[in-house]
């Protein structure tokens, strides 16, 4: 999000994963989702589907812990504060008993009633509560949800305006299609648009499939008079995913109007360099690009667009293999820069966790298409380093940017006075930790993920409980759950990582692996109810050179980048938590850093010297040999409330 006004049988054996590509009636946002609330087919081939995030269930380790926090923090947020904004732009009644205002006390932030985005935190929000109800079956997730729901009706049948529901008035909307200055009006519809619709599709509220529904007869009325020139100026100001949005609305409803809103939102500056094969990425900014590439694959898997796959398919590969930090995050600024250029970008403004959010997204799509072992291991990195990293375990709190610069530190947001938009695509990212760890064909499971987790194939009859304390350690426990012996191939992901090799047994006995790292093991069997297989990745360091400069590199133990630890010395004011007083105090922050923070290692046998610290696992430290300081490292994710080192200079 840009600031203002700078403004993710019997016998077995082991084969190269091939796939036929097979269709599906219909999907959710991804291929195999809720097909039970789809009316539109796919109208193309695909070679792996999701799973419904309620047959996916966290059981222990990080991801639950954080997942938890998250919907601690969700089902915080009293309801009259947040419909607050909406209620005022509706001319309703707010009392609160005891308030000296004689109203709930607004929410701070960019929630602020003063913010021309306030309003989009309750879209990520009516998203979060129906993927965590998805998550984890807690009815106080749908309770929540649904009394946001019954909220947002009234306030649209007060506005009475053909369907219109925000928390700013229409005129916001006017001023973008005039091309005047706003702060993305149709970003924060986008949020709202987004939100109903998972709540219909995660929670099965129909009153919010009622409402969004109504909103795209206001929008379909609002701008199909337009001429292409008028839509043209309207997208130049950021709009989220509203195509996304509207290509998903247009999958339950079958409506082509909804089909031609969606279309309406093609940004011809952006997406056709991108069909053509061009990097037009240098100073754009990143989070308007990303959803837009999102709403591409919708397009291609709904209507069989080319055009829009070779866009969404070369954007994938421009960011990761150009564009990319260790942690799989992105942007200086909020903004790309010129491709391979990351050791001239370590700044305190890198890796908007908005960015990876729905890179995150974009590469759920990819997988689908093609089942390649480069986007799962993208989605790891991304996922165990960049999003498991955004939130302090301590408070629940996340942080906007993820810096690179030696000796900066995370700014966490506050529980009610930050809003920012990465708080808000937090509220989904750590709701949702479920959705990618397996997929399946029309014949097994594919395994991409070490998450402890359980997994319920319903159709097939057949569940998967894996058991690892990953990455603590490096072997996962796959157990089979089935009434009767299922003949079904099991898609094991060897990780591009894992250059030591990799070991499997079934039932305790050894099976050969004639894979390389970076494919899928194939493990075709009739399995019996009760067997078991392991499957041991060994981890190594490794160094992680910026794309412009092997002189400047980051480590990391398996797919875990490593921080250097660089103490508390001079963290000033309310840090590292963000104060209330500055909405935008994360942008061109000053992080205060001491003289003399470590940040060179040799660079003459750089693994060497760094070395496990006994009984204390993932945890390692420097050994140099002369008297410098040694220094530990940890996960990153795991470094929190402190300075950090990301990246090294190597002399």
């Amino acid at each position: 999000m840009h600031t203002y006004p700078l403004k993710r049988y019997c016998f077995f054996c082991l084969t190269f994963l091939s796939l036929t590509p097979v269709s599906l009636p219909a999907i959710a946002q991804y291929p195999g989702q809720s097909t039970d609330k789809m009316s539109v087919a796919l109208k193309v081939p695909v070679s792996a589907f999701s799973f419904n995030l309620q047959d996916v269930r966290i059981t222990k380790g990080p991801f639950r812990e954080n997942m938890e926090r998250e919907g601690q923090w969700l089902l915080s947020l009293p309801v009259d504060r947040l419909m607050h904004s909406f209620k005022v732009n509706a001319g309703m009644n707010t009392p609160k008993p005891g308030s000296p205002t004689k109203m709930p006390e607004p929410l701070g932030g960019w929630e602020g009633l003063d913010m021309e985005l306030r309003g989009h935190s309750i879209g990520h929000l009516l998203s979060g509560l129906a993927l965590q109800y998805a998550s984890t079956g807690n009815d106080a997730f749908k309770r929540k949800g649904d009394s946001l729901v019954n909220g947002l009706a009234e306030v649209q049948q007060t506005l009475n305006q053909d369907g219109y529901l925000s928390a700013y008035p229409q005129q916001y909307i006017d001023r973008n299609i005039a091309a005047t200055s706003v702060w993305a009006p149709w970003y924060t519809m986008h949020k709202l648009f987004a939100g109903l619709t998972d709540q219909y599709t995660y929670a099965d509220n129909r009153k919010a499939l009622d409402i969004v529904t109504k909103m795209a007869a206001w929008a379909y009325k609002k701008l199909s008079p337009l001429t292409d020139e008028q839509l043209q100026k309207m997208l130049r100001n950021e709009f989220g995913g509203m195509n996304d949005a509207f290509f998903n609305l247009y999958a339950i409803t079958g409506n082509p109007d909804h089909l031609k809103l969606a279309r309406l939102f093609y940004h011809k500056a952006a997406l056709e360099p991108l069909e053509a094969g061009i990097d037009n990425l240098n100073k754009a900014h990143a989070n308007t690009f990303i959803p837009k590439l999102v709403g591409e694959a919708r397009d291609y898997e709904l209507t069989g667009n080319e055009k829009a796959r070779k866009a969404a398919t070369f954007f994938w590969h421009t960011v990761v293999n150009h564009h990319t930090y260790a942690h799989g995050g992105n942007s200086d600024k909020e903004h790309f820069f010129e491709p391979d250029k990351i050791s001239e970008h370590l700044t305190g403004n890198t890796g908007e966790t908005c960015n990876t959010y729905n890179m995150l997204k974009l590469t759920r799509h990819l997988f689908t298409w093609t089942p390649e072992e480069r986007y799962a291991g993208y989605y790891e990195q991304a996922l165990y380093n960049h999003i498991l990293g955004q939130q302090d375990p301590a408070s629940g709190m996340v942080c906007y940017f993820t810096p690179m610069k030696p000796g900066a530190y995370r700014l966490y947001s506050t529980p009610d006075q930050s809003f920012w938009c990465c708080v808000g695509s937090g509220f989904e990212s750590h709701s949702k930790f479920g959705e990618a760890i397996y997929y399946h064909d029309h014949k097994g499971i594919f395994v991409n993920l070490f998450i402890p987790s359980e997994v319920n194939w319903r159709e097939k009859g057949v569940k998967l409980v894996q058991e690892t304390r990953f990455p603590e350690e490096a072997t996962t426990r796959l157990s089979v759950l089935t009434d009767k012996p299922v003949a079904m191939p099991l898609y094991l992901r060897y990780p591009s990582w894992a250059t030591a090799g990799v070991t499997l047994t079934v039932n305790g006995k050894p099976v050969k692996v004639s894979q390389q790292p970076g494919s899928y093991i194939v493990l075709e069997r009739t399995w019996k109810p009760g067997d078991q297989l392991e499957l041991t990745c060994p981890m190594t360091l490794r160094r992680v050179p910026a794309n412009d400069n092997p002189d400047v590199a980051a480590i990391a133990y398996g797919p875990v980048l490593l921080a250097g630890k660089a103490g508390t010395a001079n963290m000033q004011g309310t840090a590292p938590f963000h104060d209330p007083a500055d909405p935008y105090q994360y942008y061109g922050y000053d992080y205060t850093i001491p003289a003399g923070i470590p940040q060179v290692l040799p660079a003459q046998n750089t693994l060497e010297q760094i070395k496990p610290v006994a009984g204390k696992p993932l945890t390692f430290e420097t050994t140099p040999a002369d008297s410098q300081i040694r220094i530990e490292l940890e996960p990153y994710y795991k470094v929190h409330r402190q300075r950090y080192i990301m990246y090294w200079t190597l002399k």
